[in-house]
């Protein structure tokens, strides 16, 4: 897959204006809406739950991308799908049971992703690649916004792709997420 898509993140809306900056989303070329779920315990931030994005699934017609940065992922997978999730990531460090993460998101419906903190190395999915529809690369350390590009994500990017098409899964999104 050569096609890239855009999705910018709910986070730089105007919440003031929610509805107005939701209809210029609908109205403009990006492909998917980034909606990044923070618990106050993986990251230190809390944002939104499975209640904004069901409201938001009501108005956007494009798909949702889920961004879990929360601990515990899959006690709440069924209810961000019921809200309209159509792409769910969890983070790699917050699932000691990712496997059955990732199988729990595709039995609801969704595309599966995962997401690697800047630390994390990309060979660690080695044996779960092909499962995964999507991985999203921190390219700033989960949290917080205005932080400085990591550089290392090109050559993490790099890795990825090649580890992708040794297995033939060329259909992997690689989703980079950060300033």
């Amino acid at each position: 897959m050569n096609k890239h898509l855009i999705a910018p993140s709910l986070l730089a809306a105007d919440f003031g204006r929610l509805s107005e900056e939701l209809d210029m989303f609908n109205a403009s070329d990006a492909d998917w809406l980034h909606l990044d779920v923070m618990d106050g315990r993986f990251v230190p931030n809390i944002t939104f739950g499975m209640f904004i994005i069901e409201a938001i699934n009501k108005v956007v017609s494009k798909p949702l991308d889920v961004h879990l940065m929360i601990v515990e992922p899959e006690r709440y997978v069924p209810e961000f799908v019921a809200a309209g999730a159509d792409v769910i990531s969890v983070h790699y460090e917050a699932c000691p049971h990712l496997h059955r993460n990732i199988q729990q998101i595709k039995q609801l419906g969704a595309k599966a992703g995962v997401a690697l903190n800047p630390h994390t190395p990309v060979h660690l999915l080695k044996d779960l690649l092909h499962d995964i529809d999507m991985v999203c690369l921190m390219s700033v350390n989960p949290g917080f916004g205005g932080q400085k590009f990591i550089e290392q994500t090109y050559q993490k990017i790099s890795e990825l792709r090649q580890m992708a098409n040794e297995i033939g899964h060329s259909n992997l999104m690689i989703e980079i997420d950060g300033e």
